[in-house]
């Protein structure tokens, strides 16, 4: 007969042993019969369970409230509200109905995955949904809930061992392979999991368990032909540890940034936070647990574990609760579930396992999902509250009650879930500032605000290169299309019709920062900035404009587009930067160019703007102001040109004034020139083709960057050796005449002259007595003087590409002879120089200093700070030059630059015609070098013309006339607006 005995706890009661008899007469054994006690009570609820059950659903709406509004949380609260009265009414079921339950279930589960196949919905390459008008329905999570009670079922019963096990494995086969076929590998993978699952805590032998998991890790490579291509890339991206990687990577890395930009209190208060959740790729379903910590931060996300903790656990020990083993092992069944759920998903969402579509129990977007959770829920505490007549932790009833390792498995699943909590939490603290850049970086975009270029004014601040005097208006058209009254003020303020305003605006694309509109004036471009407009800016046209370029040209150069060259010289520059080319523009750039400034938006992951971001202005360059004198300058081209126009064409000109004390260029002439205006920008191509074309290489500043032989204008320097290395007194008269004749060659004399000392010979510019000069002193002497006047190397003035010449030595010359040093004596031979080499050794003759020539004189806006100057270098032979002076003067009173005589001061200079075999006119370059006035020289000025005739006659008017014109205005030349010592 039944019997009943006290329980070992609580009070409760337990069916006493039966003998075989009992047994036999009961059914043969197989079945416990059906009583209800009397007693047991019937309200028994699990109040932590459904509170962790509501702290769940609760947490996924405020994630959808937050990322979608409130219609997104209304639909979810709905389908919620519905599964919560489900829950309600499995709640009160019978745990006796609990079969019939499972298998319809299981039929219905298995009926709809057959419809699917058929007639499924399509979304992201599955077919895994059924619509029901407006609403969609997912077999797949329906076959979870049949599959799990189904197994319980059988597992639980009394049945053989390989009965319950064949049977279970075939039953579960089924859904599994319909659900591969949509595909959804990750619900057939949990399907895989639940049998596993039951077949463990069913306590299934390992006899057959062994062999079942043996053939499954054979078979699992084979499983790697049924993954779709974005299956695989996520388990690649997984297994390379990258999370930049795109696709799935950088969804892991969204992922990231997500929980690093929550903190503790999330971005919930954050006008951006719809634009932050925008870059979270399936922040609704797969990655919500990342998206409630952005939103609300890490004790959110916090609450969502610690609730799927109590819920596992509340589940595995409500599974010792129930009176019957299939009650038992639902529970613990859905305890591992859950589990199971909340471990891959939160390991995807830290990149800890791969994102495998897993989405959060009861916190992810899903009607179905929600819905067969709560209903699992119901059903559990249904089993539970038939088993209430007993407390949760007191021992099972009956031998083979408990399931197999359940407790166990929820202390892993917990274990789990804590270290990838802290692994949270290590990101966050070694990683969150790092990661919070990069969300500011990818949701942000700037465009350049160029910055204004400053102004190239002479000595004086005549403006010498400008801006073009227009600002481009640029707009974000994403920005101000939708704000029709602001482009109602901007077509008021540009005279613009609106309607050409909103189609420009139209035809921009979507994610363009700037589009330009209209180029007004600078005024204007003040009163539009002053407006206000949203996303409209002003930036100043990059186009230069030289208003001298037929003087200064080469002087000045042009600045453009930055070349790979420019971008080599100054790492870092934007591309499109507009940067000195050439000339002083070159020289001065990091001056003249001013800092950029950022105009940046929030974009959205489209890269299409939605709202303004921080700006920066740009800060305009400073102001060079150069020693040039303009009026100067003029004068000087013009004689130059005047010159050269007497001569053949194809030839070339230069002349320079410079003070022979601190080295200032006073002004700087270079023929033929171009127009620097053709390279704008935008480039003038026709323009540019002519110029580089042209006769007398117009591109190159000739004072500067062509060396040509110096002819007799190099005697001051060999003269200057004499007296350094003295070999012959400048007293001494020195037989001449109209030859010297060496190691049996003749050199010739331009003309026959009487015997001379020093000063006479320079001032005839006698060959023969420097032939004999340059023969005694040697080539050692001769050069290394050279040296120290600087020939053969730049002058180091400011600007580029600055030819050095060239000095030739018995060391650097293969084959040195005795007339290589004479020829050398009258400027000949392994010598070139350029002007300004010319005039930097004659302003050294003269005042025995060394000085290093300059364009630059000071820099500023409103006021000037002067650039400072390189230190003279005395020549160490100062005190013995008074005899190369007084040749100097001699030169001018009674000798080759007598044309020098009537200028109202002393001047002091050297002729030289060369022979050059470069120039196109007749071989010869034509010299003239001066210094005045010659007691304490104020001013040096070298001229050379390419053509036929000799120094005197061609280079001579050159410096006469702008000696003359110098003179004649000292007082407004030298006169300049204050400057700021170097340094204040």
């Amino acid at each position: 007969m039944l019997t009943l005995e006290r329980g070992g706890t609580g009070g409760s009661w337990r069916p006493g042993r039966l003998n075989r008899r009992q047994r036999r007469r009961l059914g043969g054994g197989r079945h416990w019969p059906r009583f209800r006690l009397p007693h047991i009570a019937s309200g028994a609820f699990d109040l932590l369970a459904v509170v962790a059950m509501v702290v769940l659903v609760g947490l996924g709406l405020l994630n959808l409230y937050a990322i979608g509004g409130t219609s997104l949380a209304g639909h979810q609260a709905i389908i919620a509200a519905a599964g919560v009265l489900a829950l309600a009414v499995f709640w009160r079921l019978r745990a006796s109905v609990l079969t019939v339950l499972g298998w319809t279930c299981y039929a219905l589960a298995v009926l709809f995955l057959l419809a699917v196949l058929v007639v499924g919905t399509h979304a992201n390459g599955a077919q895994r949904w059924l619509a029901l008008g407006t609403l969609t329905f997912q077999p797949s999570e329906l076959a979870k809930l049949g599959l799990l009670i189904v197994l319980a079922t059988v597992t639980g019963s009394t049945r053989p061992a390989w009965q319950r096990f064949t049977f279970a494995v075939v039953l579960a086969v089924v859904p599994i392979g319909l659900t591969v076929l949509e595909p959804d590998l990750s619900t057939a993978t949990l399907l895989v999991a639940i049998t596993v699952a039951m077949l463990i805590l069913g306590r299934i032998p390992m006899r057959f368990l062994l062999p079942l998991f043996g053939g499954a890790a054979v078979a699992a490579p084979l499983a790697i032909s049924l993954l779709r291509p974005y299956q695989i890339e996520r388990i690649t991206t997984f297994l390379s540890a990258n999370p930049a990687d795109a696709g799935p990577g950088w969804a892991v890395l969204q992922a990231h940034i997500a929980l690093a930009s929550g903190g503790w209190r999330g971005q919930a208060g954050n006008p951006l936070r719809q634009l932050l959740a925008e870059y979270l790729p399936d922040r609704e379903t797969d990655l919500a647990l990342a998206s409630l910590v952005e939103q609300w931060g890490l004790v959110a996300g916090a609450a969502a574990v610690l609730a799927a903790l109590v819920l596992v656990w509340r589940l595995a020990l409500a599974a010792r609760v129930p009176r019957s083993r299939p009650g038992a092992l639902v529970a613990a069944g859905f305890a591992m579930l859950l589990g199971v759920e909340a471990v891959v998903s939160l390991g995807g969402n830290l990149g800890l396992l791969p994102v495998a579509g897993v989405p959060f129990p009861l916190v992810s977007y899903g009607g179905t999902a929600v819905v067969v959770h709560l209903i699992a829920l119901g059903i559990v505490l249904s089993v539970r509250r038939d088993g209430a007549r007993r407390r949760l932790w007191s021992a099972p009833s009956w031998r083979y009650a408990r399931p197999r390792l359940a407790r166990f498995a929820a202390l892993a699943l917990t274990g789990l879930l804590v270290v990838f909590s802290l692994y949270a939490w290590n990101l966050q603290t070694t990683q969150g500032d790092a990661l919070r850049t990069a969300a500011q970086s990818q949701m942000t975009r700037c465009t350049t605000i160029p910055a204004p270029r400053g102004m190239i004014t002479d000595r004086h601040g005549t403006a010498l290169a400008a801006g073009a005097g227009t600002e481009t208006v640029l707009a974000t058209p994403a920005l101000l299309r939708s704000h029709a009254d602001d482009v109602r003020r901007l077509s008021t303020l540009t005279g613009i019709p609106a309607g050409t305003l909103r189609s420009a605006l139209d035809a921009a694309p979507a994610t363009a920062l700037s589009t330009p509109l209209a180029d007004v004036p600078d005024a204007l471009g003040d009163k539009i900035t002053a407006a206000n407009l949203p996303g409209v800016v002003l930036a100043p046209k990059p186009t230069r404009h030289y208003l001298e370029s037929a003087t200064l040209a080469p002087v000045l150069g042009f600045a453009g587009v930055a070349t790979p060259a420019d971008l080599r010289r100054w790492p870092g520059l934007p591309n499109g930067e507009i940067v000195g080319r050439s000339g002083l523009e070159q020289t001065y750039d990091a001056v003249l160019r001013g800092v950029d400034g950022k105009d940046c938006f929030a974009v959205d992951p489209a890269g299409v703007p939605v709202a303004q971001g921080s700006f920066q202005g740009a800060v305009p360059g400073a102001n060079l102001r150069l020693s040039l004198d303009l009026a100067l300058q003029r004068q000087l081209t013009a004689s130059l040109a005047t010159a050269l126009a007497a001569e053949p064409p194809g030839g070339l000109g230069s002349a320079v004034m410079m003070d022979p004390k601190t080295g200032a260029i006073l002004a700087m002439a270079s023929l033929p020139s171009y127009d620097n205006n053709i390279y704008g920008p935008p480039v003038d191509t026709a323009g540019l083709r002519d110029a580089e074309h042209a006769q007398g290489q117009p591109m190159l500043e000739h004072t500067t960057q062509v060396a040509m032989p110096p002819g007799s204008t190099f005697k001051l320097v060999v003269a200057s050796a004499d007296m350094a290395h003295p070999v012959f007194d400048p007293g001494n008269v020195i037989p001449t005449g109209a030859s010297f004749t060496l190691g049996g060659h003749t050199f010739h004399n331009w003309s026959a002259l009487p015997p001379q000392n020093l000063v006479q010979a320079i001032a005839w510019s006698n060959d023969v007595y420097f032939y004999k000069l340059a023969n005694a002193l040697g080539p050692d002497a001769l050069t290394s003087v050279a040296s120290q006047f600087g020939v053969g190397a730049p002058t180091g003035i400011d600007l580029p590409a600055e030819s050095g010449g060239y000095l030739g030595t018995p060391k650097t010359v293969q084959h040195w002879y005795a007339g290589s040093t004479v020829i050398l004596g009258i400027g000949q031979g392994y010598l070139t120089v350029t002007p300004l080499q010319d005039a930097r050794w004659t302003a050294a003759a003269a005042t025995g200093s060394l000085v290093t020539p300059r364009l630059g004189l000071a820099t500023g806006t409103s006021t000037y700070t002067a650039l400072p100057p390189q230190a003279r270098v005395a020549l160490p032979f100062a005190g013995a030059l008074g005899p190369v002076r007084d040749g100097m003067r001699a030169a001018v009173t009674s000798g080759t630059a007598s044309r020098l005589k009537a200028l109202p001061v002393p001047v002091g200079a050297k002729t030289g015609t060369a022979q050059d075999p470069s120039s196109p006119n007749g071989g010869l370059d034509d010299w003239m070098t001066a210094a005045a006035p010659m007691n304490d020289p104020s001013i040096v000025a070298t001229a050379v013309v390419q053509g036929p005739g000799e120094g005197a006659t061609s280079a001579g008017p050159v410096v006469q006339e702008a000696l003359g014109y110098y003179f004649a205005h000292q007082n407004e030349i030298l006169a300049m607006p204050p400057v700021q010592a170097p340094g204040r």
